[in-house]
Formats: structure tokens, C-alpha cells, sequence
């Protein structure tokens, strides 16, 4: 009877959340972008945590959606509680150093009723994903122009070096996503692989990279090689990890993390806000990058020295003389397509919770990186000075990742 019981209870959990859905998909919720073109002047600013501000890279772009969009969000089921997101914020304390090398099963999301505990409603796994707000881009009619006195990049030297050297000043990079889910296991664990986009559609490759079949969290193996993605092959040039919530990605080099000699260098710190089921809207991100010098070199930090800081715990303590903070760009919103939208400049099509652009507060103008999506497995990847290919790269596989605490 005790049994029968509980499963009437959940029966009538389940006709509320219906209910609360059919309401949540009355209101709007999709994230577009501005059709504003910005032409400024290239500025000789640099060094500590100043960018050199260049044209932005914003214009015009077609608004796609369909229904077979995998990025496309549903309505969330539940409203979270203050509670759940302490509850995260405690674990993230706890797990923010968690040795990333550890082999383990990887965790799988179940699915379940969500249950009452000591910090509220807990919701399920199932749940939470789906539920951020797309970004999409702007829709019109004018032609994309580039900016008059920016050239487009090209590959310098050995790959291998060029993809950790940082951007040049003024100089765009066009480069290409491409997910490869093709294979027995590559739906869970896809390759991505990262060209460079040349004249009369050629292309360079520079990276791919790959999620560990077993980690305790997300741990992406990055190289230059695309036939092996080892730590121990020639290629391999750097991994991006996550904390247990995927809130948080670390991106650091090939450096060795317990050798004094060639220490490992932390080249970027990824944190996304908590938004439970995407309640608050649009995912917001706020990328940590080593601050660069005089002569356009990065900072050198390394979390694994016992005598500095690492590029988190510096943030943290409000030590930012040598740090960078991005964030990204606001989206703005269109009455006329009711949702949100971001302006792409012609290089993204389809609407999506990854779409996103990079800026420093200093100069929202200066588009230091921007992705997004045009077709079921290809997307853009633009990227400027600070950044190297491999930063961009690693930042860009950051969003392809299930986070549970941000959507």
C-alpha cells in the first residue's frame, strides 16, 4: 500500500511539471543578435589587462532554426531552489583541485524524480539538460564586410609551436569546428577536429580533440596529431578538464604537472554562471586568460609551482595584475523574432546555446572570439589577439560539454 502510495504521488509530480511546461512554452525564450555594424579605428593599447582594441567583428547573419536542431532547449521542468545552487557551490569548493589524471567510469546521467533533501528539491539529470536559452543570429539582408585594415591569418612556422604562440595584433583568424560522431562510440565520445579556413575553401588542419573514455570528469586530450589523441603521442599539445558540475574548465599545456623542469602552464580558466535549468536565460561565461607583456609575450603561471598562484586562485583572491577576464557578449533582445540574438557578421547560421563572443569590459567593441553553429556538426571559431588556436580551441570544446548546474 506504502508503494502505491508513492507512485500516486509521483503520478501527480509528473501532471505538474506537465502543466508547468505547457506554460513555460507560451513564453518566449530565444537568445538572437544585434544588426549593429561597428567600424572602430585599431588601437596600439597593450600589455597587463588591456586588449588592443580593433573593428569588431560583428554583422549580419540568417535566422535558421528547425525543429531537428539538437541544440535546440526545451522548457525546464521545475524552479530551482537557492538551496540547490549552494548545494553546487559547496561541491565545486570540495572538488576544485580533484586530481584530473585519475582513471574511473566515466559518470552517466540518470534520469529520476526529483526528490526532497537537506538543501530542497533536488532535480534529476534528465531534467536539467535542454533548458538553456539559444542564441541566434541576426537576421538581415546586408552583405558581410570585413573590416578595412584587418587581414585574415595564415599558419606560420611549425604547427605544433604556432598554435600556442598568441595571435598577432590586428589579424583575424577564420577557423572551422568540425564533430566527427561517426563509429561505434563516438556518439558519446565525438572527435573534434579544428581547421584553419583558406581562400576558395581551403583549409589547414591545426587540432583535434577528444574526451577521455574514462575520467572522473570531462578531460579533452588536444594534438595536433588527428590519428593520435594520447598524452604520450608527439602531437599532443594540451587538455582542457572540468569540475564535477562542468561549471568550471581548466585549460593547461603539455607541461608536466610534477616535474620542476617543464612545469605545466595554465593557459585559460572557463567559468560558467550556475543557471539550474536555465532559468536565467542565456549561458554567461567568464574566460581567464595569462596577461600578456610589452613585447605581445604571455604571462607564464603555472598552478602546479609551489611559489605562484594559479590563474583560479589568483582570480579568486583578486590578484589580477597578470590575468585577463573576458566575458561574454550580452545578447540583445528582438521583438520581432521574440528572442535573443547576437550578430555574427555572416559567419554563424543556426541558433544555439553555444553561440557565443568573447569581449574584455575595457572594450566591448573588440570581438576577441567569437563561435557558433551552421549545420548539425559544423561550427565557426574566430579568434584574435590575445589568443593562441589551441586557448580558442579548448574554450570552444568547453561549451560543446554537458554542464548539469548551468542548463
Amino acid at each position: 500500500m506504502a508503494l502505491n502510495s508513492r507512485h500516486q504521488k509521483l503520478e501527480q509530480q509528473r501532471q505538474l511539471m506537465e502543466a508547468y511546461i505547457k506554460q513555460k512554452r507560451a513564453s518566449p525564450g530565444m537568445i538572437q543578435a544585434s544588426d549593429l555594424q561597428i567600424t572602430r579605428p585599431m588601437s596600439g593599447a597593450r600589455g597587463g589587462r588591456d586588449l588592443a582594441p580593433t573593428h569588431a567583428y560583428d554583422g549580419p547573419l540568417q535566422f535558421m532554426t528547425h525543429s531537428a536542431n539538437p541544440d535546440e532547449i526545451l522548457p525546464a521542468k521545475t524552479t530551482p531552489t537557492s538551496g540547490a545552487e549552494d548545494l553546487i557551490q559547496d561541491i565545486e569548493t570540495t572538488t576544485a583541485h580533484e586530481d584530473e589524471d585519475e582513471e574511473s567510469t566515466p559518470i552517466e546521467p540518470v534520469a529520476t524524480t526529483p526528490t526532497k533533501g537537506k538543501y530542497g528539491e533536488r532535480h534529476s539529470v534528465g531534467s536539467m539538460r535542454n533548458s538553456a536559452t539559444p542564441v541566434s543570429p541576426a537576421s538581415n539582408t546586408k552583405s558581410p564586410q570585413m573590416p578595412s585594415n584587418e587581414r585574415e591569418g595564415d599558419v606560420v612556422g611549425q604547427i605544433e609551436q604556432w598554435v600556442t604562440a598568441p595571435a598577432h595584433q590586428g589579424v583575424l583568424y577564420k577557423c572551422r569546428i568540425t564533430r566527427d560522431r561517426k563509429g561505434m562510440d563516438r556518439g558519446l565520445f565525438p572527435i573534434y577536429y579544428l581547421h584553419l579556413e583558406k581562400d576558395y575553401g581551403k583549409k589547414v588542419f591545426l587540432l583535434a580533440g577528444r574526451k577521455r573514455k574514462k575520467s572522473k570528469t570531462s578531460n579533452y586530450v588536444i594534438s595536433c596529431d588527428p590519428t593520435d589523441l594520447s598524452r604520450q603521442a608527439d602531437g599532443f599539445v594540451g587538455k582542457l578538464r572540468s569540475n564535477i558540475f562542468g561549471t568550471t574548465f581548466f585549460v593547461y599545456d603539455s607541461g608536466n604537472k610534477v616535474n620542476a623542469d617543464t612545469p605545466r602552464q595554465d593557459l585559460a580558466v572557463v567559468i560558467y554562471d550556475t543557471n539550474i535549468l536555465g532559468f536565467k536565460g542565456p549561458r554567461n561565461m567568464t574566460v581567464l586568460l595569462p596577461g600578456m607583456t610589452e613585447e605581445d609575450q604571455r604571462v607564464r603561471i603555472s598552478s602546479c609551482d609551489t611559489h605562484q598562484q594559479g590563474l583560479l586562485d589568483s582570480w579568486k583572491n583578486k590578484n589580477t595584475d597578470n590575468i585577463v577576464e573576458l566575458h561574454n557578449k550580452t545578447p540583445v533582445w528582438n521583438d520581432e523574432t521574440q528572442s535573443y540574438v547576437l550578430n555574427f557578421h555572416g559567419r554563424v547560421t543556426q541558433a544555439s546555446v553555444k553561440n557565443f563572443q568573447l569581449i574584455h569590459d575595457s572594450d566591448p567593441d573588440y570581438i576577441v572570439m567569437q563561435f557558433g553553429r551552421t549545420s548539425e556538426d559544423i561550427f565557426t571559431m574566430d579568434f584574435r589577439y590575445p589568443l593562441c588556436a589551441l586557448q580558442a580551441f579548448a574554450i570552444a570544446l568547453s561549451s560543446f560539454d554537458g554542464k548539469l548546474a548551468c542548463e
